[in-house]
This record gives C-alpha cells, structure tokens and sequence, in this order.
C-alpha cells in the first residue's frame, strides 16, 4: 500500500497507550514502501509525544519519508486554506491535502475525521485509512 501519513497514525504508533496504538502498530507492520509525511506532520507529532527525537526515529528508520516542500506549494495551500476556513485546518491537514493531489494512489492514514469532509482537487475523495470504529 502506498500511504501519506497524518500525526495521529505517528502519535498511535509510538505511543503504547494510545487508543490505536495496536492498529497502527499492526498497519506500520505490514507497509513495504516509507508512508510519505511533510514537516508540518512531524512537529504536531513531536508536540503530542512530547519529543521530537520519537517523530525523527521514523524517518531515520525508512518508515516515513519527508517528501513535501510547503514553500513550493504555498499558492495552494493559500487557496486550501480558504476553502476550508470555516474547519480552520492546521497547516498539516491542508499540506495532506495538497500531497493527496500530487500522490494520487497514495492513501492518506489518519484518525482525524475532517478528513471525510476534505477533498483534492476541489471536488474528489481523498483516499482514507481509519482504524476500525469501537
């Protein structure tokens, strides 16, 4: 599966007493190729998990790969970000966003639910992954 990781599959998967964490652990598990994430991701999940050194070992370990540059992409999210505005997303959603658009048959895994309302490229579905509901 080729994936885009959001800060809630990191935060799950590093921290054993998180609600997904047996879910995230599983997906992490079973992913082949590194589930590409921005920066703007790896800060959030640096804040949540209380060490940026926790968000880094990931990418150190080829599991997630930083493959989004938001200042080359700052007209879109400019525009992202107004569409969105009455969700007021954080910069890591509107960044997920915009790598969905350019990573087409990439799945975005996350445990936020605004992504069901999001779209790519104005009017299409965004590829999701959910731990399973309780």
């Amino acid at each position: 599966m080729k994936a885009i990781a959001d800060t809630g599959f990191i935060v799950a998967f590093k921290n054993r007493t998180d609600e997904h964490h047996a879910w995230a652990v599983d997906l992490g598990r079973s992913v082949d190729a590194p589930m590409l994430t921005c920066e703007s991701v790896l800060s959030e999940a640096a804040f949540h998990l209380g060490s940026s050194q926790e968000a880094l070992e990931l990418v150190t370990a080829g599991m997630l790969e930083v493959s989004f540059d938001c200042g080359q992409h700052i007209e879109k999210l400019h525009e992202l970000a107004a569409r969105y505005a009455d969700r007021s997303p954080d910069l890591a959603d509107l960044c997920l966003i915009r790598m969905s658009e350019l990573h087409p048959r990439h799945t975005v895994v996350t445990v936020d639910e605004d992504f069901r309302v999001y779209r790519r490229n104005k009017r299409e579905a965004i590829p999701l992954l959910y731990p399973p509901r309780r």
